[in-house]
C-alpha cells in the first residue's frame, strides 16, 4: 500500500537533543572542529558534520546550538546543529537532511514523490557507488538523492555547492545514468535555511556542477527543492521540511556547456 498520508502541510519533526546548548561561534578548523564559547562562560570543542565551507554560516560570535551527547566512546561530547544568523536559521547536519527528506516522502509532504510502498536508504548504484534514497513498488524504482543546501546569496537565494564538489556531479552523471536506464531520477535539495525561497547552483563556486545539474535536468533529472522550518527555542527543538522551492536553472552569463569526463559514453545536451 501506499504511504498513508498524515493531516497538515509539514512533515513530522525531526527531534534533536533536548533542549539544546546554545553559545557563542569563536572559530572553525581542521574542517570538522569548532571551538564554541557557551553562555555559562566555558569553551568547548564540537563537532562540526558539515565538510564544506559553510560559506556565509561562520558569523564571527554568532549564536550558534549544539546538541550533547553523553556516549562515552565519543571523542567530541558536543555536535554543531545550527547556525543563527541575522535573518536565518540554518541547519548544519548534512546527513540528517537525508532522514528529513525520507520523513518528508512518508508523510506525504512531497507530493512529487509518491506512489510508492518501500524506501531503501543508501541504495547501491554499480559497484562503488550509492544513492541516498530508492524509492520502490514492485518493479517500479525511483532513485533520489539529496544535497542540503546552506549557501545564502541574500533575498532568498539559496546555492549549492558551497565549494568545488566532484562528488556532487558525479551523483548527477549516476542519476541520469538511472534515467536511461528506465528508472525515475530526482535530485532533492534541501534548503537548510530558513530564509530560502529559491534554490540555485552556485556557478561561480563550482560552475562544472551547475553545468552538469542543467545537463541533467535536460535528460530528464527531476529537479526539486524543499525548505526547512527550525525551532530551537521549545523544550523540544526540531527541524522539519515544509514547502517546495523554487529552482533556478539559468546560467547568470556565457555559453551552456558540459564539463563531462571524456571518457564517459555520456551523450552532451542539446
Amino acid at each position: 500500500m501506499p504511504f498513508t498520508r498524515r493531516h497538515g502541510k509539514t512533515s513530522r519533526p525531526l527531534r534533536l537533543s533536548t533542549p539544546l546548548i546554545s553559545g557563542r561561534f569563536l572559530r572553525r578548523y581542521k574542517r570538522f572542529f569548532a571551538d564554541v564559547l557557551l553562555d555559562d562562560g566555558s569553551t568547548v570543542v564540537a563537532h562540526c558534520a558539515n565538510s564544506g565551507s559553510m560559506k556565509n554560516c561562520l558569523l564571527p560570535e554568532g549564536r550558534v546550538w549544539l546538541s550533547y551527547n553523553e556516549d562515552p566512546k565519543r571523542k567530541l561530547r558536543y555536535t554543531w546543529e545550527i547556525a543563527e544568523l541575522e535573518h536565518a536559521k540554518v541547519f548544519l547536519y548534512p546527513a540528517k537532511a537525508n532522514l528529513l527528506v525520507r520523513e518528508a516522502i512518508e508523510d506525504t509532504v512531497i507530493s512529487e514523490l509518491q506512489g510508492y510502498t518501500e524506501i531503501v536508504t543508501e541504495a547501491r548504484v554499480g559497484e562503488h557507488s550509492r544513492i541516498d534514497l530508492l524509492l520502490r513498488d514492485g518493479q517500479r524504482q525511483h532513485y533520489v538523492e539529496v544535497k542540503s543546501a546552506t549557501l545564502g546569496l541574500g533575498g532568498g537565494r539559496t546555492s549549492f555547492p558551497d565549494a568545488v564538489s566532484t562528488r556532487a556531479s558525479k551523483h548527477l552523471r549516476e542519476l541520469v545514468e538511472l534515467k536511461r536506464q528506465g528508472h525515475k531520477a530526482t535530485l532533492m535539495f534541501c534548503a537548510s535555511r530558513t530564509d530560502a525561497t529559491a534554490v540555485e547552483p552556485a556557478d561561480d563556486i563550482d560552475p562544472e556542477y551547475g553545468d552538469t545539474l542543467r545537463w541533467a535536468s535536460s535528460e530528464g533529472v527531476q529537479i526539486l527543492a524543499y525548505g526547512v522550518v527550525v525551532d530551537v527555542a521549545s523544550t523540544h527543538p526540531e527541524v522539519r521540511l515544509h514547502s517546495r522551492l523554487e529552482v533556478r536553472l539559468h546560467k547568470p552569463s556565457g555559453p551552456f556547456t558540459t564539463a563531462l569526463p571524456r571518457n564517459r559514453a555520456t551523450r552532451k545536451p542539446k
